[in-house]
């Protein structure tokens, strides 16, 4: 399972927001920006909101997750974001919706009016079921069900295939060369645009000034045009990186071509190469190739699935495919990429998969596989006897021999009972610092020294100056002596107000003498 903590931006997430992501698109100019998706199809933000590009309806960055309403309950199927910047997004029912920047029309509504909430783009894809999208730097491209591509925005290079280089405000349908074919993939680079047939033919138009469209020059080209070289050849899947293009062909060949100023393209050297060169991957079939037009990078996945990268990875030029230690394409970008964004729309399946720590933790007061009960203030905590008697020594010697499905206790209180079975359970606590007192009493009454350690730590964590006497008597009482000196500093350093609590006017006798004369050898009172 791909785990979406690799990318920087998702360390602003708890660790159990993490594991509730189902669906992840990391993107922006430095990968500061995420859209992402929860198991029960809430969609959320967080980010630098760079024009506005998280959709929140302001220009406010934020590091706490915010959710975007308009798409919560919708299923996403299709994500892509545009370095103007701009994000178009797909939804499982083939609806499109645009937000951010939109100084070209790229968000196809129109105008040129910046939108800061997703909004739908309807014209002219009535009635369309789409399929796919994808976004160059100020341009947008989607597929329909129907093997239809149409286009909006920038077209200074051609790159939205009009025939001329007017912007185009709405989505248009990319005829020309296209005209009665059925594609069924896009992509885009910066300045450029490319589809692939069902037939594998491969189509490409707009910027061309690093042979990014393959045809074995640099003009630029306003209308789609095949790429003759690959005549004989089918094409399964194409992908465009900032200014580089590849190719996978049925039978598992990688091409290449465009920019290679970093070794992108994988050829071993940092030509540019304006038409399809094929690139040996140790030999291999390679099943899937990445890439993503804000990055220099490259990536495969071969057919024995080990997977490959090349081009500009951390700052460093990797000029032929490099064997990497990950299992699928996603992570070359989360480690490697600069930016650190995701070349799709991430899909996360949970981990069914436990550990025995967390089957245990699952297991416990599990009636349905317990063969024990604790009767504590009249309600049941379920446990393991096997497991008692793995971890404590006191129940090692007590359930010895002992055929008893319930056993009552008297001494604790449910809480700190139901507390002390699961950290056998868990080896951790989590309790307030008052119960945390009664649950050291009963680690010293069971010579429970790691326990003892864990309640001491949480007291410390709890402290404040209303219940620092009384956590200062608790330690005295149970021989917490590192607990002791902690209070003890803790109350010297508050004096003025822990002195006025009525913890502190109801303090033992003996207590009190002890305190004042302490406090007096340390200088409380010099003043």
């Amino acid at each position: 399972m791909v785990d979406v903590g690799k990318w920087p931006i998702f360390a602003f997430c708890s660790e159990e927001e993490r594991k509730s992501v189902r669906q992840a698109y990391v993107f922006g100019s430095a990968g500061n920006e995420v859209l992402y998706v929860r198991e029960n199809d809430e969609v959320f933000v967080l980010g630098t909101n760079c024009s506005g590009c998280l959709g929140t309806g302001d220009i406010q960055s934020t590091i706490q997750p915010r959710r975007l309403e308009t798409l919560c309950g919708k299923k996403l199927a299709c994500v892509s974001f545009g370095s103007g910047p701009h994000v178009v997004l797909v939804t499982a029912e083939g609806e499109v919706y645009s937000w951010g920047h939109n100084a070209y029309s790229q968000l196809g509504n129109g105008t040129t009016n910046p939108s800061l909430l997703p909004c739908l783009v309807s014209t002219n894809l009535v009635n369309k079921q789409v399929t796919a999208v994808a976004c160059g730097s100020h341009h947008s491209i989607v597929l329909t069900s129907e093997g239809e591509v149409y286009s909006w925005g920038y077209n200074n290079s051609g790159q939205v295939g009009s025939g001329s280089t007017a912007n185009q405000p709405t989505p248009r349908r990319v005829t020309s060369c296209l005209n009665n074919k059925n594609v069924v993939s896009i992509a885009c680079g910066q300045l450029s645009s490319a589809a692939v047939t069902d037939n594998g033919e491969v189509y490409v138009w707009g910027y061309n000034g690093n042979g990014q469209l393959g045809l074995g020059s640099t003009g630029n080209l306003p209308t789609p045009c095949r790429v003759a070289a690959l005549q004989g050849t089918h094409i399964l899947q194409i992908v465009c990186g900032n200014a580089h293009t590849l190719v996978l062909t049925d039978e598992g060949g990688l091409y290449v071509w465009g920019a290679n100023s970093y070794g992108q393209l994988g050829t071993g050297n940092k030509s540019n190469q304006s038409y399809p060169v094929p690139v040996i991957v140790n030999k291999e079939r390679v099943t899937e190739i990445a890439a993503c037009h804000s990055a220099h990078i490259s990536a495969a996945r071969t057919q024995s699935g080990q997977v490959y990268m090349w081009g500009q990875c951390r700052g460093q030029s990797v000029v032929v495919p490099h064997l990497t230690h990950f299992t699928c394409t996603d992570d070359v970008f989360a480690c490697f990429s600069t930016p650190a964004v995701m070349w799709r729309l991430l899909i996360v399946e949970p981990d069914e998969h436990l550990t025995v720590a967390q089957s245990l933790k699952k297991e416990f007061d599990n009636p349905e596989t317990a063969d024990l009960r604790f009767l504590v203030d009249e309600k049941y905590i379920h446990v393991h006897k096997v497991l008692l008697r793995i971890r404590c020594e006191h129940f090692r010697s007590m359930l010895n021999n002992n055929e008893e499905e319930i056993i009552e206790i008297s001494l604790f209180s449910y809480p700190v009972y139901r507390a002390f079975l699961e950290y056998l359970y868990t080896d951790s606590i989590s309790l307030p610092p008052e119960d945390a007192l009664g649950l050291l009493d009963l680690a010293t009454f069971y010579r429970e020294n790691r326990l003892k350690t864990l309640c001491q730590q949480a007291i410390k964590q709890g402290i404040c100056e209303e219940n620092a006497i009384s956590l200062l008597s608790a330690a005295v009482k149970y021989e917490a002596q590192d607990l002791e000196e902690f209070c003890f500093r803790f109350c010297i350093n508050h004096l003025t107000i822990v002195t006025q609590t009525q913890a502190f006017a109801e303090m033992d006798h003996n207590l009190l003498k002890n305190f004042i004369s302490k406090a007096s050898r340390v200088g409380a009172f010099k003043n």
